[in-house]
């Protein structure tokens, strides 16, 4: 039976479209729920994908309905085309969608909020590379079949595929460094050299591994700026990486004391300091003369910790509970500086010694002996010149 083609039968068309998307995203987000109404990823995929599965569905039920009842004219291939474009970008969106959920179901089991995370940090860094890729390409293949939709793109699509070689030599040497800094970045997803939430040490600062992506990477520093950095850096330069492997770090306390100091009462000194915070984790508690030199005795303390915050609370701690012991029971080892004062004037009444012989100067290079003057005479005497007879000229 033939579907009347009317202004009556296409509104009719288009409610109906409206009412059969919601009864229809109802029904699976119903039945998703259900199947999985012990776990969490149904409502995840709920939330992620409710309301671009809506459109996408509304945009297709629409299309359909106003292909068939739309009534005919010169309008209905621009209407047509409208559809085409508006349904591949919704798809693209719907796609892009379930690639987040997918990376909430990949993380949902490794959080990094525990002490050893490692594994969870280097999950996460991947699946973030990865979504972002995965995306990239999607929104590149949506725009191409966008374009592809415009039959002047057509054309211009056939041209450019028949000329592949060089555009892609061109912009391979265009995008050299973008493309470098892409290959840089999935070298850092899956080399493991440095993950999200990583303590670093990069120019100078100290920070956190905040975001990785394909071409940058975001340094969270410890006063709350962002250094952002090139992937290409992490792949090229060196750069510390506190949290590699663990996040245990040992850390030294250092003074220039007198030499009056006594180490054996700073070490008891350090056990009590210790024992009164939870700052130290108890592994290694070290108190040693490393120099005395130059007047000053180099103490030096080594403590460790569970990460890097915690090892600089702690030797500040150590630090300032250590001055006011030193201040308080032992003074004189604080650092001195000695002068020595000698009240002695030179002689100023002693006269230089003369030449045994009176009227002989000192010889040297050019006088004072025979040889001397034979080499000075090399360089005053008289220059000698050939004679010339008159009678030859």
């Amino acid at each position: 039976m033939a579907i009347e083609r009317t202004w009556t039968a296409f509104a009719v068309a288009t409610v109906s479209a409206l009412v059969a998307a919601l009864v229809v995203t109802a029904l699976v987000a119903l039945i998703v729920r259900a199947a999985g109404r012990r776990r969490r990823w149904p409502n995840a995929l709920v939330r992620r994908a409710r309301i671009p599965f809506r459109i996408f569905l509304l945009v297709v039920l629409l299309w359909i309905g106003v292909d068939l009842t739309i009534p005919v004219g010169d309008y209905q291939p621009v209407v047509d085309q409208l559809f085409l474009i508006a349904t591949i970008a919704l798809g693209a969106w719907l796609v892009c969608m379930l690639a987040m959920f997918l990376e909430d179901v990949a993380l949902a089991r490794y959080t990094i909020d525990r002490p050893d995370n490692r594994i969870a940090r280097r999950l996460r860094t991947q699946v973030l590379i990865l979504r972002r890729l995965g995306m990239a390409v999607v929104i590149v293949l949506a725009i191409g079949a966008i374009l592809l939709t415009f039959p002047g793109a057509q054309a211009v699509g056939t041209s450019v595929l028949a000329s592949a070689g060089l555009v892609s030599i061109i912009a391979g040497l265009a995008a050299q460094s973008t493309l470098s800094n892409v290959f840089a970045g999935m070298q850092i997803a899956f080399s493991d050299a440095v993950r999200v939430d990583d303590v670093v040490i990069v120019e100078q600062e100290w920070g956190r591994i905040e975001e990785i992506t394909l071409t940058y990477v975001v340094v969270h520093l410890w006063d709350d700026r962002r250094l952002v950095l090139p992937s290409t850096y992490f792949t090229s330069q060196p750069f510390q990486n506190w949290t590699r492997r663990t996040s245990e770090l040992l850390g030294a306390v250092e003074f220039d004391l007198d030499w009056r100091v006594t180490p054996h009462e700073m070490r008891e000194e350090l056990d009590r300091i210790l024992a009164r915070t939870d700052l130290w984790d108890k592994r290694v508690s070290v108190l040693q003369v490393t120099d005395a030199v130059g007047g000053y005795v180099r103490i030096r303390i080594l403590v460790t910790a569970v990460d890097a915050p915690t090892l600089f609370d702690l030797r500040c701690f150590v630090r300032e509970e250590m001055i006011v012991w030193l201040h308080r029971e032992s003074p004189q080892s604080l650092p001195k500086s000695r002068v020595r004062m000698v009240d002695e004037e030179p002689d100023i009444s002693r006269k230089p010694a003369r030449n045994a012989k009176r009227g002989q100067e000192a010889s040297g290079l050019f006088h004072g002996d025979v040889g001397a003057e034979g080499r000075a005479s090399l360089f005053t005497g008289p220059i000698q010149t050939a004679h010339v007879d008159p009678d030859e000229r």
